[in-house]
């Protein structure tokens, strides 16, 4: 490696940028951006020297992100901007990258868990044969439809490197173009996650992406420790924006590749705009805090993440006199539902209930609802 001005080593190949505020934010409890976030947020991440912009996720037919998606490729094109396909069985990648074409998506990130926890929770097996057999669809499905193809290992900073070394090996030759390492529950020191990510660059034709949580407060860290072991991709959002603590934040991470790295290829003028624009869409006021002691640390509005918490979570709300809690805006499912109510569920049609409380989250402003706000509707349905 070459030397900076403040004597920080260079790597040999300086990062690109993948920026997933449009997305990984968008999934973060009762943040919903709408296309004119979208096409403001993603013009000036272009415009910032962001190389792809992530937006939305589709999962099947009729995606409900399709406005972001279609917003962001108005304003930047599809060359940069990159659309994560959810991965659970063959019947329904197909039908998801079916979907992807359709929205004229030329960039895919397939979300593949990886660790055994999150392969048996999401596809229903922990077996690491299945879970190739699994990528190696979704890939070689991908590739002959004409998408650049990034995998992921969702979860994959916990996943065994006798277990992640051969589902990464199989993606590329499958003819995956990149992978993306995900921190999903943040657990590795900068020092682990360098060894972690030294395994993955070694694999011959292996192109190898960051993606990290800030629960610890170390994405920042991590993020150039992974550079520093040949990773050539970081995945950020604005202002740190995220689930799970948030995200590496662009600001920190950009500045801090201009101080110790002397990288002057991006155009910094634009973060302070960038952060004002991405924090009032998000709802989030003037600052967003990460960490584990923030009301949005513990907030979540999947029901997996709920009813599975131990699954995302590397301590405990409690631990740190914190508490778990829901937050949705108009993503509302009956499983959801089911979940916020608990008990109070009983004799209550909770399938005409959710279409009710959806359809007056969309007339009234789609306020921000937590499990009391949840209780509190269904006790006005039931008096209809």
């Amino acid at each position: 490696m070459a030397v900076s001005q403040n004597g920080g080593s260079v790597p040999e190949v300086l990062p690109h940028i993948s920026d997933a505020t449009l997305r990984d934010s968008a999934h973060m409890a009762g943040v919903e951006f709408g296309p004119r976030d979208a096409s403001v947020i993603a013009d000036l991440l272009v415009k910032t020297g962001v190389s792809l912009v992530e937006v939305g996720m589709v999962s099947g037919p009729s995606s409900k992100d399709a406005d972001l998606v279609l917003a962001t490729h108005e304003t930047v094109g599809p060359e940069r901007s990159l659309t994560l396909v959810v991965v659970r069985d063959r019947r329904q990648v197909e039908e998801a990258l079916d979907e992807a074409l359709r929205l004229g998506v030329r960039n895919v990130m397939f979300s593949i868990p990886t660790s055994e926890e999150h392969a048996a929770l999401k596809l229903a097996s922990p077996s690491s044969k299945y879970l190739i057999n699994v990528a190696r669809a979704a890939i070689e499905g991908a590739k002959e439809r004409g998408f650049h193809v990034t995998f992921s290992g969702e979860d994959g900073a916990r996943t065994p490197k006798e277990r992640l070394v051969p589902y990464v090996t199989a993606g590329f030759e499958a003819g995956a173009d990149r992978f993306r390492l995900a921190e999903t529950v943040a657990y590795l020191s900068p020092w682990q996650m360098e060894e972690k990510i030294a395994d993955l660059t070694a694999i011959d034709g292996s192109e190898i992406e960051i993606h990290s949580h800030n629960m610890l407060g170390m994405a920042v860290a991590n993020s150039l420790a992974a550079v520093r072991a040949g990773a050539r991709w970081i995945s950020t959002t604005v202002g740190g924006i995220g689930e799970r603590g948030g995200n590496a934040p662009l600001a920190e991470l950009l500045t801090s590749l201009r101080i110790i790295h002397g990288d002057t290829r991006f155009d910094l003028t634009h973060l302070t705009e960038l952060s004002e624009v991405a924090l009032k869409g998000a709802g989030l006021g003037e600052a967003f805090q990460s960490g584990p002691t923030t009301p949005h640390a513990f907030a979540y509005e999947l029901p997996g993440q709920l009813t599975h918490p131990e699954a995302y979570e590397t301590l405990p709300a409690e631990l740190v006199g914190n508490s778990r809690e829901l937050r949705v805006r108009s993503r509302l499912t009956t499983a959801l539902v089911k979940w916020a109510l608990a008990e109070e569920a009983a004799g209550l049609d909770v399938a005409a209930f959710t279409a009710w409380l959806t359809e007056r989250q969309e007339t009234s402003g789609a306020g921000l609802l937590d499990r009391d706000g949840i209780r509190k509707a269904a006790v006005d349905f039931q008096s209809l």
